[in-house]
């Protein structure tokens, strides 16, 4: 793959990071039932978030400087209701050198926050939602 955009599926990402997609992701059954929906959600988009970046980096591992107030991270946004569409991808932000979301969640760019946010949006909604 050479386009961040070619990344649909947890598998694509796996490739990318040369991971093994069956045996990547760790036992979450210690953990109470209710929390391994999105305890294996947010494994899964820690190495999409990377495998996303990495391609947007021209290949390179990129790693947020959270010292560097002049470079933005990119998040996906989502919004929550009770309507036919429940959880849906919104927009995307930004932030300096604070993060008020997981910063191994973060992106490169606003375009490749909203691939994220649009093409895994059931991930983002086991992770975010009860």
């Amino acid at each position: 793959m050479k386009s961040y955009t070619e990344i649909k599926t947890f598998e694509d990402a796996c490739k990318v990071e040369r991971l093994n997609p069956k045996k990547v992701i760790p036992d979450f059954k210690v953990y109470p039932v209710n929390d391994r929906k999105a305890m294996i959600a947010h494994a899964k988009l820690v190495i999409i978030a990377r495998a996303l970046n990495r391609l947007a980096n021209n290949g390179k591992t990129w790693k947020p400087d959270w010292n560097n107030e002049q470079w933005d991270k990119y998040y996906p946004w989502f919004w929550m209701n009770g309507g036919s569409s429940g959880f849906r991808f919104d927009d995307c932000d930004y932030w300096t050198s604070l993060s008020d979301v997981g910063s191994r969640l973060c992106f490169i760019s606003r375009e490749v926050a909203t691939h994220a946010g649009n093409q895994f949006l059931n991930l983002y909604k086991a992770y975010f939602t009860l």
